[in-house]
This record gives structure tokens, C-alpha cells and sequence, in this order.
């Protein structure tokens, strides 16, 4: 196995991780994702294989909900980080909570009910190598398991600057003007590398692989899975100002929601959103 890349390990292992769904997208982020997890996922106690789960705010949260949650991540910070939750679960608890690679996961075959694959698929910028972690996540699943996978669109790294691009006419707004961020978002709509390392480049996230819903199907099927439905997870929601305080507002929060659902699925218009959870079933070899 090829090793992951330095400076994306760096990031995590310096705790960027840390409050990442408590704040700006990541609330909606999160908030449809536990909408998708709970229409889909198997009744409580089902094993569940969080892997690439960072610290472990939805294996804390499945927990809760009474699964038997295992989180497995490659930062040490991460993990170090996911014994903090404690205080916010006082009486919950997760199976485990260990350093590994997602392409190696030390659990028998056939072991899970579903896995969650949430950050993998866009850290891991080799495709022989995302592959390799999917294999993994069919080895460990049990028949007919579901698998959760998400990932980042290419068009999201274009919009997002478009949508500020020149307001308050600070350097963040102005990165449109640089061509060499211009040549990076070409590179990405083009084969979904975004090469950003170190984030020199340009701000927001490091070296990653990006994928078109198309692109994650594609890739999940050569991983072993038939793929029931991908998710637009953010729909175009995330783009509307004053995002946490729109969510904080019962009414207003319920709107950007409904937004999202009704964008949810549209093939047209999916690579819109920030973020793709796919939704995948283990097929078995005939």
C-alpha cells in the first residue's frame, strides 16, 4: 500500500478535525447525514465500522442510539481526541476506538452490519488505493451489509469562490484572480485531483480526490458494491449567507432543510453540493 499522503495526516494529527460539524457547513452536513443514516441504517444494536471517522462524532451519536459503534481512524489526534466525547456522552460508549488504515482494518470478514466510509474516498488521492479501502469495507461487511460513503464534488471548489468572489475585497475573496488557483479547479473538473499541498495553494482543503456522483459510482462498483442512491447531501443550502444563524432558527433551519431534500437526488444539479454520501449495498459474487 502506497502511504497517505504527508501533509494530509499532518492536518489531521494537528487536530483540524476538531468541532469541524458544530460550525458553518458542517452543521448542515451533518444534520442530513443523520437524516440518511437513520432511513437507511439497520436497527439498533447493529454493528457499525466508522472508518476515517475522525474523532467520532457520528460513531458517538449512533452509540447513543444504542449500535454498537467502532471508530477507526489513522490519527492518533483523532483518537486521542474521540476519549473527550466522554464528557458529552456520559453514559454511552463505543465498542472501540483505534489507530488504523482504512485500507487494513483489523476486524474479521463479514463482521459488520454497515460501514461508514466518510473521509477515505477524498483523502486517499490514488485511485488504486481508494479501491484498495473499499475492498476492505465489502471484506468486512456481512451479506447484503450497507455501506455509507462520502465524498467532496470538484464543482463545490469552483461555486464556493464564485459565490464571494471580490466581496469585502479581501485576499480569501480575491483567489479567483490568481491563476494558479484557476489552474487547480480546472485540473479537478477535469480528472477530480485537486493538488493543494500543504493548502499553498490556496485556502480550504488540502490535496484530495473529488468525485462526480457518476465518478463514485463508478469507483464503488469496481469496489464490490451495488450503489442504491447518492445523496446531494448540502443541496445548495450551504451557499446561503448567515448559515449558522439560519440554522439555529427553528423555522428558518426547517426551510434550508426542505431546500435540501427537494435538491436531493436531482442528477442535474447534485454535483452542486459540497458533499456526496452514497449509499451502497455488498454484492455478492454469483
Amino acid at each position: 500500500m502506497k502511504a497517505v499522503d504527508a501533509d494530509v495526516l499532518a492536518g489531521y494529527d494537528a487536530g483540524i478535525e476538531k468541532g469541524r460539524l458544530r460550525k458553518g457547513i458542517g452543521l448542515l452536513e451533518f444534520e442530513r447525514s443523520k437524516e440518511i443514516l437513520l432511513e437507511r441504517l439497520p436497527k439498533p444494536p447493529a454493528v457499525i465500522y466508522d472508518i476515517g471517522g475522525a474523532y467520532g462524532e457520528y460513531s458517538w451519536w449512533l452509540a447513543s442510539l444504542g449500535y454498537e459503534a467502532h471508530l477507526f481512524d489513522l490519527s492518533e489526534t483523532n483518537i486521542r481526541m474521540s476519549g473527550e466525547m466522554t464528557a458529552e456522552y456520559p453514559d454511552v460508549s463505543l465498542k472501540a476506538a483505534q489507530v488504523c488504515d482504512a485500507r487494513s482494518v483489523p476486524r474479521p470478514d463479514g463482521s459488520a452490519d454497515a460501514v461508514l466510509l466518510m473521509g477515505p474516498l477524498y483523502s486517499i488521492t490514488d485511485h488504486e488505493e481508494r479501491i484498495l479501502a473499499l475492498r476492505e469495507s465489502f471484506r468486512l461487511l456481512k451479506k447484503d451489509g450497507l455501506l455509507f460513503s462520502a465524498a467532496l464534488t470538484p464543482f463545490s471548489v469552483l461555486v464556493s469562490r464564485l459565490f464571494v468572489y471580490r466581496e469585502n475585497d479581501t485576499p480569501k475573496r480575491r483567489e479567483l484572480d490568481d491563476p494558479g488557483v484557476l489552474s487547480m479547479i480546472g485540473r479537478a473538473l477535469e480528472d477530480g485531483c485537486y493538488v493543494n499541498p500543504g493548502r499553498s495553494v490556496a485556502e480550504g482543503i488540502g490535496s484530495s480526490h473529488l468525485h462526480t456522483a457518476k465518478a463514485l459510482r463508478e469507483e464503488l462498483a469496481e469496489g464490490g458494491f451495488v450503489t442504491d442512491s447518492v445523496h446531494g447531501v448540502m443541496g445548495g443550502a450551504w451557499l446561503a449567507p448567515n448559515l449558522e444563524e439560519l440554522l439555529a432558527g427553528k423555522e428558518t433551519r426547517e426551510t434550508l432543510m426542505k431546500t435540501v431534500r427537494m435538491l436531493d437526488g436531482q442528477e442535474e444539479i447534485i454535483g452542486l453540493s459540497g458533499h456526496l454520501l452514497a449509499v451502497s449495498r455488498k454484492r455478492e459474487a454469483e
